[in-house]
Parts: C-alpha cells; structure tokens; sequence
C-alpha cells in the first residue's frame, strides 16, 4: 500500500512534466491558412459609416525593405526615456518602435527589439487613427494623407502637432502625446468652416501583416487580445483565419495585439462606447490581422469643432508597469495582457510575492531560493508529518518484508495485516505522497510566472545561467563545452538538471526500499527520466527543484535520524 501510494506520487509528477512536454513545450504547427469572407474596401458599420479597411486590401502592396521605407517620406522623431522610433507624415502612422531597454538576445551587442514597422514592410505592424464618414464629398484623412507638423520630434516633455486640410472647408488636427514609458495619446481634432453639418465616427487600428513569429504554447495566448464590456477575450492567429471577422461593443475596454513579451494596444476613451473588430484578410499572398475600434458619431456643424481621445500602449507588458496604468487612466484589468492562465489566482500572487523578494534580493535566482524557502515553511507541518510517517515505514520494512514473504500467495490477507500494522504503529500511508503533490500547484505557477512575464527574460543568476526563463545552455555531453560539437536538443542535459537528478536520487535513497524488485528499479530510474524531462525546462524552475529537493533531504534526515531509521 505505502510503495502503491508513492508510485501514485510520482506518477501523478510524472504525467504533469509528461503534459508540459506535450503541450507546452513542443512548438505546433502553423494552422492551416483559411479563406477569408471578409469584404475588401472595408466592413460596414450598423450605423452606416465605413469601418477602416485592412491594408492593402483593395490593391496589393509592393513589399519593401523596412530601412528603405523608413528614408521614403518626411517623419517626425519619437524619442522617450525607454523609445526611439518616428511618425510617417504620409498616413499619420506610428509604424516605428523600437525598444530601448530590451535586447533580442541575453548578448548585451545583440539587437534592440523592434515592435513596430511600417506599411509596406513583409512585417508591417502600427497603429493608424482618423475619421470615417458617410458624405462622400467631404474627403478625410487616409493612408496617403501628407501632414504638416509644427515640430521634428515627439518627446515626453514636447508633444507632436499634425495638420491637414481637406480643401472643403474642414481642418484636421491631430495631436500626439507621449509619457516616459510606453503610452502614447492622440487627440483628434476637427474644425469646421464647411457650409453643411457633417457627420464624423472616430476611429483607431492596429495591424499587423505577414503570419506573426509566435511560440505556439499551450500555455501561453498570442494574438488577438482585448477587455471588452468588463470581459476578457482572446483569439490566436489560428482562429482569426477561421472566423475572419468578429465584432461587438464596449463602452471602455482596451484591445490589441500580444506577444509573449510585448503588447501593442488600442485604449479608446473609457467613457466613450465603440464598436470593436478582429479582422483577418489575406492578399497579395500576405496575410494581414487588424483589431480596430470605431467610435459614435459626432455632428459637425459650420463653425463648430468635434474631438475624439485615444491611447495607444506599444512596449513591454511589465506588471507594475500595466497595473499603474490600470490605476492611474482607469483602464480595466489592463495587466491581464500578462496571460496568468486559469489559475491566475495563484500564479499572480506567486509573482507578487517573488516581487517583493526580488526587491530585497536583486537576483531573481536567489529569489527563487527565497521563495522555496517560505514554501517549505508553509508546507512544513505537512512534509513534517509526511517524513515520520516514512521514517516510521522504514524501520517496519524488515516487519513488512515477512509478512509479504509469509502471505505471498494470499494478497488479500497480506493487505489484511499490512492494514493492521499501520494500525497498530499509527501509521498513515497516504501522508507519504502529500510532499510530493503539495509541489504539483507551486511547481506549475513557478513554470507559468518563468514563462509568461517579462521580469524573467533575461534575468540572470550566477556562472553560465544568464537567463532564468531558458534552459540551462550547458550539456554533459559535449563536457560542458570542452568537446566542440552541439548535441541534439534532447542531449541539452546542463549541470543544473544534473544536479536536480542527484538530489532527487539522494531523496529516494531515504525512502524506504521496495519490496517488489521491479519497483525498487523503476524507483532507481526515475531520476534519471526527471533530469532528461527537466532538461529543457528553464533554468529556474530547475534550480527551484533543485533547492527543494536539497532541503526536503536536510529535513527527512533530521527526522529519520532523529527516529532511528538512519
């Protein structure tokens, strides 16, 4: 019963990482690319207006280098503590972002992240604001629209002012605002010395064209992202193509698109109620995903000006960051760009608490050691009771072994005595397994907080671990680098899986050895399937098993010894 309940245990561990590998850390395949429905010269409101069309869609565009794009067309210059980027005066854009503070690689001479790209490039991806309108003789601004700014440079301490006139009798005047971090403001403007009232409906974009680079994990959303109407949605690439076009309405909200680490989203005025689009087209053979917002309309009459406010976020998806955000502009539940899973009421505050630490530490490795720490201090009562009843079970092997061997061919009676020695010892078996359950939660909110939240990328520990979110890049099979040859990703065994594989095996050898010579092998090899499963996991949820195990032992010896099963 004792072996069956710990064989339980690990099977239980066992299909967890098993899942992990599966689902999460193999990379799918692309999905298949279906036909979109979707109209080309754009989709049509229930009130009449034009929602904005996709790019592109009404006639192929020429791809270009994004370098040449960038030097085409006059822009204005975006420059911020944590940004460096520009504005197209050609369209209004802001197609040209690039990130500051965050690297492609853990390599300090790597290339900065680049978020946005302008129209044209295979990977065009901005953010586009404007009107739309039902009076056809009454042009606004498009993507071809030049612009007249007042200034060259867009800086927190300098706004941006765009000026264009449609020649009947309308002024277009859009106003760009920028904070230290990642959050830009857009007030549009228009004023009127036309003869007739006009109807206007604000609206903004977001777009992004060729088929995203994404990790395509089970845990991990990518894609289209909002809060709408106080609910969180979701749609991967994948379902795009499937449904081309998905709309509603929101009074408030936010929608954009995620990437792992980085956000590009849409913030229309949270007083304001506008209906909201997911699109998806594809052509000229390149596909292009948009997430839009149009606005109620607004009468403009002779003489009379009409405005519309709107924010866009395009950076990276810091917690503190989005939830200061989510405070100071009262925008709803903007941290759940982080994708915290269904279990986000213990993985946040597993973050939570490692930010703290981290705060204390300044190493998020020794913060992990912290954290298992604290961990093993709540679970302590628990492993307490747990390694008593083993030390206990050890002692009574010898005791056991005879019973097995006197009542081999009655297994009901063996079971019959076995029960009552663990009566008689007060002795319960199930407790042997809990230690290793107890981990399951905080073994995966660990793994989804390494995974999921930028504050890792990156995060160094010490020696050749410089990225806590990767696996360990050494190998014992090429000796650690010595031998210059790179094994296959299933020979990536660094030392820190090894190191795990050892404690694990020191933390057997003080359990009680099976009776069943088939189960004391599959014990014995256990080990060494966690240190190849593990191999690819990151490096810190390693050192975490690692340091978990180390002290689970230092507290199993103590008791044993102190009971004299050691």
């Amino acid at each position: 019963m004792e072996q069956r309940n710990l064989i339980l245990a690990i099977v239980i561990s066992i299909a967890i990482l098993v899942g992990f590998q599966v689902f999460v850390e193999q990379p799918k395949p692309p999905a298949p690319v279906a036909k979109s429905t979707a109209q080309t010269s754009g989709q049509t409101a229930p009130s009449g207006a034009i929602l904005p069309a996709l790019p592109g869609s009404a006639a192929a565009l020429v791809v270009r280098d994004r370098a040449t794009i960038l030097t085409e067309n006059p822009r204005v210059a975006i420059e911020t503590p944590r940004t460096k980027g520009s504005i197209a005066l050609v369209g209004g854009r802001i197609d040209d972002i690039t990130l500051t503070g965050y690297r492609e690689t853990v390599d300090p001479n790597s290339r900065l992240v680049t978020l946005l790209h302008p129209l044209g490039a295979a990977d065009a991806y901005y953010a586009e604001f404007g009107w739309s309108t039902t009076d056809q003789s009454q042009p606004v601004p498009g993507q071809e629209t030049r612009w007249t700014a007042n200034g060259d440079t867009l800086t927190p301490t300098q706004p941006l002012t765009l000026t264009w006139e449609n020649g009947k009798g309308l002024t277009f005047i859009r106003q760009y605002a920028v904070d230290k971090d990642y959050m830009i403001t857009v007030t549009q403007r228009v004023e009127s010395k036309a003869d007739a009232p006009v109807t206007l409906y604000p609206y903004a974009l977001a777009s992004r064209s060729g088929t995203p680079i994404t990790q395509d994990f089970f845990i991990l959303h990518e894609g289209a992202v909002g809060v709408l109407s106080d609910v969180l949605q979701e749609h991967k690439y994948s379902a795009m193509r499937e449904k081309p076009e998905i709309t509603g309405t929101t009074k408030g909200g936010w929608l954009g698109f995620t990437d792992k680490y980085w956000l590009v989203a849409l913030v229309p005025d949270q007083a304001d109620t506008v209906k909201t689009s997911f699109r998806y087209n594809r052509s000229g053979g390149i596909e292009k995903f948009q997430v839009d917002y149009l606005g109620e309309a607004a009468t403009l009459a002779p003489g009379g000006a009409v405005e519309a406010n709107h924010r866009v976020f395009a950076g990276a998806k810091e917690v503190s960051l989005l939830q200061r955000y989510e405070t100071d502009l009262k925008i709803n539940r903007f941290d759940y760009a982080v994708d915290w899973g269904w279990f986000f009421f213990f993985t946040k505050p597993i973050f939570q608490l490692m930010e703290i630490i981290y705060h204390q530490v300044g190493n998020f490795g020794i913060c992990i050691l912290v954290l298992t720490v604290l961990i093993k201090a709540v679970f302590y009562p628990l492993a307490n009771r747990s390694y008593v009843t083993m030390s206990k079970m050890k002692k009574l092997t010898p005791v056991m072994q005879e019973l097995r061997e006197k009542y081999k061919g009655d297994n009901a009676r063996m079971q019959q005595e076995l029960m009552g020695l663990y009566k008689r010892e007060k002795i319960n078996p199930l407790s042997g397994c809990l230690p290793i359950v107890a981990q399951i939660p905080v073994f995966f909110a660990l793994y989804k907080v390494l995974f999921v939240t930028i504050e890792m990328r990156h995060a160094p520990f010490f020696g050749w671990i410089q990225d806590l979110s990767a696996a360990d890049p050494t190998t014992v099979f090429n000796l650690f680098g010595l031998i210059p040859w790179a094994p296959p990703q299933f020979l990536m065994i660094g030392a820190w899986p090894l190191i795990m594989g050892i404690t694990m095996w020191l933390q057997m050898k003080l359990n009680p050895t099976p009776a069943d010579p088939i189960q004391a092998k599959m014990f014995m090899i256990m080990p060494i399937v966690f240190t190849f499963m593990l191999g690819s996991f990151p490096a810190g949820l390693v050192i975490y098993w690692a340091w978990n195990n180390t002290l689970s032992i230092a507290q199993q010896w103590i008791i044993m010894r102190r009971m004299g099963a050691v």
